[in-house]
């Protein structure tokens, strides 16, 4: 087995190999002038099993190209099976057709990773279930629910008295897998989209008034619809409101934005390199998912069940 790591989150892939108690395989990723991906393996890789990590998180179209490149040098190289590690997997949120003439870009990135020569892919919490199905390779989706759940229950003395929250009702069956393991109840929040990335909450599906709340999600990026739901709990008489969601893109104002919210903290993942910006003296939090890529990667290398690692 070998770990190839490209450079959209090069900490993380260092964490997952150690976690593994491996190395990162020897190789250039660089670029040339014009801004072309250009790689060069520095070990032989004939006949090996080879897990690619790289997020293709922003600049997106970059790293996807990255990854791409990677897993081509890897075939030409005789590389015995070669696995996609993507923990985050950009494109997913535009995974149907919402309106006439739009592209599904989540397939075309699905097709892309194939027919570059992944043979599998390993990703966490896809912005929705059926993206599977774009792949014709296997494909493992993990769930950042444990990790989660063990911070919970390690920074809430407490669990009986929280309130998990689904910011959407598309989002009910991830609050339910969390709330499930922490043994709480379920509230739902009832949001309209009236455009990309602009929401408003209309409802709130139970009792939220006195409860230490937590909503799960998947993806915040601008935070604007992250806060303005934490705003709508407050109001409606929450005592406190957090957050854990897997993917931190936070780009532009996010971070200053849950700074200034009313949330009492953003707990995010490592899946994508974290801002310099996040520390500590702001309101957002992180925690890596080091160990549950690595065992999985594990499991994978040694022809075991991965599905095990969610009972």
């Amino acid at each position: 087995m070998k770990l190839l790591a490209g450079n959209s989150n090069r900490p993380l892939a260092e964490a997952i190999a150690r976690s593994l108690g491996a190395n990162l395989t020897q190789a250039q990723v660089k670029r040339f002038a014009d801004n072309e991906a250009r790689v060069t393996i520095d070990e032989n890789v004939r006949g090996e099993d080879v897990f690619v990590i790289q997020s293709t998180s922003y600049p997106a179209n970059d790293n996807l190209m990255e990854l791409l490149v990677c897993i081509d040098a890897l075939k030409r190289a005789s590389a015995r099976r070669i696995t996609a590690v993507t923990p985050y997997f950009g494109y997913a949120r535009q995974d149907r057709k919402t309106e006439g003439r739009t592209p599904i870009s989540a397939k075309l990135v699905a097709n892309l990773i194939t027919r570059a020569g992944a043979d599998r892919v390993l990703t966490m919490d896809l912005h929705s279930g059926q993206i599977q199905g774009f792949f014709d390779i296997p494909t493992d989706n993990l769930q950042a629910a444990p990790t989660m759940a063990a911070d919970i229950e390690r920074r809430h003395a407490k669990t009986e008295e929280l309130l998990i929250v689904s910011p959407d009702a598309g989002g009910v069956v991830r609050a339910l897998t969390l709330a499930s393991r922490l043994n709480a109840e379920l509230a739902i929040v009832d949001k309209r989209r009236k455009g990309p990335g602009v929401t408003e909450v209309a409802n709130i599906i139970g009792d939220v008034a006195g409860r230490r709340l937590i909503i799960v999600d998947d993806i915040v990026d601008s935070a604007s619809t992250l806060c303005g739901a934490a705003q709508a709990l407050h109001d409606a008489g929450a005592a406190e409101v957090s957050a854990y969601i897997t993917h931190g893109v936070l780009l532009g104002a996010a971070i200053e934005r849950v700074n200034a919210s009313t949330l009492k903290e953003l707990v995010v993942t490592d899946t994508i390199e974290p801002d310099p910006r996040v520390g500590p003296q702001g309101k957002i939090r992180v925690v890596s998912c080091a160990r549950i890529i690595g065992e999985a990667i594990r499991r994978i290398a040694n022809e075991e069940s991965v599905s095990k690692l969610f009972d």
